[in-house]
């Protein structure tokens, strides 16, 4: 039965629509359905094509940025920041450490707020502003308390990129595409750090006391006013959410909602009314798997922060500054490269568990090799085996979550929030890990690195057992009737299923 669905002041007639298995996948807009599937399939992918041009490319750029703006410290100190701050004992840690506590803050209201006003075309690169003029202004500091302070607001601030990220891109993708573009994303923070050690490598070589202001110095400077520079494009490229982005047209609007829901079983974004912040969290927090998840994600976290003292790690090689800097770069691109093929052989198959578990067992080698090696060759094969083997697994989870906390989108946004923020308080007693003293071993470091890999192979291999059960759980009460006041929708929700799973053939990706 046909019916109608307002979009402002525009109406778009919709009809119950099936697939070729004879379930329903939504109410499809009906300009669609005098299309053959193959044109329809050659609109969705124009739009696909577009939303990649203005969301996905713009969202990279932003986040080579922001993992750049937080990690130049690292590089910052191989060019003198502790000498000329004078830092002392454990003072540098604690500056490395203090700004994931403004970012553990923040991450949970930050992704609150932007989904109840669905404003991302402001809300990001108005963060992105703020960011890049305090990077910008850490240039400026004399002592301890300064970059104390500077990291801490730092981290308050960039607290709202990532989670919001993650949860833009599940608004505008679907499950199977969700992957790869979550990979793409998280590959700027590789590239981040490749690009990190060759731009610190050349204003190290270039700048050094220009002006009268030394090289680490001008590190902050030159980094944040790129920045800044970026924020404000940006507010012109950034999408909202698929009902409320002004470039798509009409037709393109009910498509992007439609096919998310055709995915899902579920409409995502209607408007700000419908969004309700407590009850999305409220949802996040009471389904165990939200807490699956953080166990796999936290373990592949906690490892991963060895990226954030790779310069440090590297400087244990022997080598000079410029050199170290030099040679942080072809290990992150060849961890790009693996997180990239993994993801793109992930949404290829449509197989999860594998895609996750397997990378940290090269990870768990790569370790294994610098704990029980000290040549500068085995050293290096090890740094180089370690970024692919930790993130490929990670960038797959992440995207993950969009699968298993599909709906509501105020859920799915407190648990993509919620997730990234507990997931980074090992970001706090992690730096304490890799003091100059470790070097060239670390091994505290790398032995917790180690366990926390296995970690995460144990709570994948969980997940893949209850997505399964739950998965015979939907085969057996497909085609059941809902309840038409919604209770047994709510009941699903609250039990960990997407409201209308049972009617809309649903099922979890293994």
């Amino acid at each position: 039965m046909a019916g109608q669905k307002g979009t402002g002041s525009d109406h778009v007639e919709y009809t119950a629509n099936k697939d070729v298995t004879g379930q329903v996948v939504g109410r499809m807009p009906t300009f669609l359905l005098g299309m053959t599937e193959e044109e329809r399939e050659l609109m969705e992918k124009k739009l696909v094509r577009k939303i990649d041009a203005r969301l996905l490319i713009m969202l990279v750029v932003m986040y080579i940025l922001n993992y750049l703006d937080r990690n130049n410290i690292a590089s910052a100190k191989l060019a003198g920041l502790d000498k000329d701050l004078n830092l002392k004992g454990n003072q540098y840690q604690t500056c490395v450490s203090i700004l994931f506590v403004g970012y553990l803050l923040m991450q949970v209201p930050s992704n609150m707020i932007l989904n109840k006003f669905g404003k991302p075309s402001i809300y990001l690169p108005g963060c992105m502003l703020a960011w890049g003029t305090i990077s910008a202004a850490t240039a400026a500091t004399r002592n301890f308390g300064g970059l104390l302070a500077c990291r801490f607001i730092l981290g308050f601030v960039e607290a709202a990129y990532f989670p919001g990220c993650l949860y833009l891109l599940t608004a505008w993708y679907t499950r199977k595409e969700v992957g790869k573009r979550t990979a793409l994303l998280y590959c700027g923070s590789l590239i981040s750090g490749a690009f990190s050690g060759l731009i610190a490598a050349g204003i190290t070589d270039g700048l050094a006391g220009a002006r009268g202001i030394a090289a680490w110095r001008w590190l902050f400077i030159i980094e944040g006013a790129l920045t800044v520079f970026v924020a404000l494009l940006s507010i012109f490229i950034i999408p909202d959410l698929p009902r409320t982005t002004s470039w798509l047209t009409e037709e393109e609007k009910e498509l992007a909602a439609w096919r998310l829901e055709a995915d899902i079983g579920e409409d995502d974004w209607v408007d700000s009314q419908h969004q309700s912040m407590f009850h999305g969290a409220k949802l996040a927090f009471m389904d165990y798997k939200t807490w699956l998840l953080l166990g796999a994600i936290y373990g592949l976290t906690s490892a991963g922060a060895v990226t954030t003292f790779f310069p440090i790690v590297m400087a244990g090689l022997g080598k000079s500054t410029v050199e170290t800097l030099l040679l942080t770069t072809p290990p992150y691109l060849i961890g790009a490269i693996f997180v990239m093929l993994n993801a793109w052989h992930a949404d290829k198959t449509g197989e999860r568990y594998l895609h996750i578990a397997l990378p940290p067992i090269v990870a768990i080698v790569a370790f294994i090799i610098a704990l029980s090696n000290t040549s500068f060759a085995g050293q290096y094969v090890a740094m180089c085996l370690m970024i692919g083997g930790i993130y490929a697994g990670y960038v797959v989870l992440l995207g993950h979550v969009s699968n298993i906390l599909p709906r509501p989108a105020t859920k799915r946004a407190a648990a993509l929030a919620l997730i990234n923020c507990l997931s980074n308080v090992c970001q706090i007693y992690t730096p304490y890990l890799y003091p100059d003293s470790a070097s060239p071993r670390f091994i505290a470091a790398f032995s917790h690195n180690l366990a926390l890999c296995g970690m995460s192979i144990f709570f994948a291999t969980i997940i893949r057992i209850v997505l399964g059960r739950l998965n015979k759980q939907l085969d057996e009460e497909e085609g059941t009737n809902i309840d038409p006041n919604r209770a047994q929708e709510n009941e699903n929700e609250e039990h960990g299923l997407p409201g209308q799973a049972t009617t809309r053939g649903f099922r979890f990706l293994l």
